[in-house]
């Protein structure tokens, strides 16, 4: 297991899984605090990275295309206190901050992840029911049905309709943008046949956000639905795949490499294990990986 501690949250790391638990700091961000703990299976990965200052570091974790409905949902647009995703690790901290962070790449190398896109979430999304209320009004999510109700704030033009209720069956996409600067954010359901273009402050399929504290909570009811709609890559088209025949042959060359690796990757395996049963030494394990890694 190795672990780092910090106020900001804690990383755990067993081999397997990553467990992230926010802190109890003020600044944690509020999604992060709602998120609760996130446990994300090694295969979700694709690296990680720690960045040092003078006055504080950061972990951040980056997770393959496709693994996380929040991530999709999101669109890279969470800022640093609500990403789940990035630790703030004091100085004295940064050399277990890089030990974890060796423990991943390691891992992901010895098990073989490979960075790609993905083609179906490895993240569960936000438990259900989901609610959250910022902006001109309250979103929600049962798993069946979006229901959308408006506050004193909303434009008389979208709340004379009332509350509006939306299948899932409806939806084909969710959009969700943070306000920044002088620009309103958003988060709005894609219904299908509906006309689209208009402004947030007059659609009906549309919560406006303008920039406060409890905005980024709309961002939960974005990925509770975005993990019940179909896969991005469902949408891509048979032509561009290589069939499975052809991709799967190989030449006695290519071959010959493959199974070379295979060997490396379990030889990288068995100095971890040696190295984690104390037979060997911090230094002769790296010595030896570095030997088995220049091969590779």
């Amino acid at each position: 297991m190795a672990d780092i501690i910090q106020k900001d949250g804690t990383w755990a790391f067993d081999g397997d899984t990553l467990r992230i638990t926010p802190g109890g700091e003020k600044s944690v961000g509020l999604l992060r605090r709602e998120l609760g703990e996130l446990v994300v299976p090694l295969r979700a990965l694709a690296g990680v990275s720690l960045e040092q200052g003078r006055k504080s570091g950061r972990l951040r974790l980056r997770l393959r295309d496709g693994a996380d409905p929040l991530l999709q949902a999101t669109a890279g647009r969470l800022a640093a206190p609500h990403d789940p995703y990035q630790l703030v690790v004091e100085p004295d901290r940064y050399g277990v901050a890089e030990y974890i962070a060796d423990e991943l790449r390691n891992a992901l190398l010895l098990e073989g992840i490979s960075p790609d896109p993905v083609d179906e979430y490895l993240l569960p999304g936000p438990s259900l029911p989901v609610s959250a209320s910022a902006g001109d009004g309250t979103a929600g999510f049962d798993g069946e049905r979006v229901r959308l109700e408006w506050n004193w704030k909303t434009e008389e033009s979208k709340a004379s309709a009332g509350p509006r209720t939306i299948p899932l069956a409806d939806l084909t996409g969710v959009e969700w943008q943070p306000a920044a600067g002088l620009e309103n954010g958003h988060l709005r359901f894609l219904v299908r046949g509906a006309p689209a273009g208009a402004p947030p402050k007059y659609d009906a399929n549309a919560v406006e956000l303008w920039g406060f504290r409890k905005d980024p909570l709309m961002a939960l009811v974005a990925a509770a639905v975005q993990a019940r709609l179909p896969h991005p890559s469902a949408a891509r088209t048979q032509a561009g795949r290589i069939p499975e025949q052809r991709a799967g042959e190989r030449t006695a060359g290519e071959q010959a490499a493959a199974d070379d690796h295979d060997t490396l990757l379990r030889r990288l395996r068995e100095l971890g294990e040696l190295h984690r049963d104390g037979v060997l030494t911090d230094e002769e394990f790296a010595l030896a990986k570095q030997a088995v890694l220049k091969r590779l």
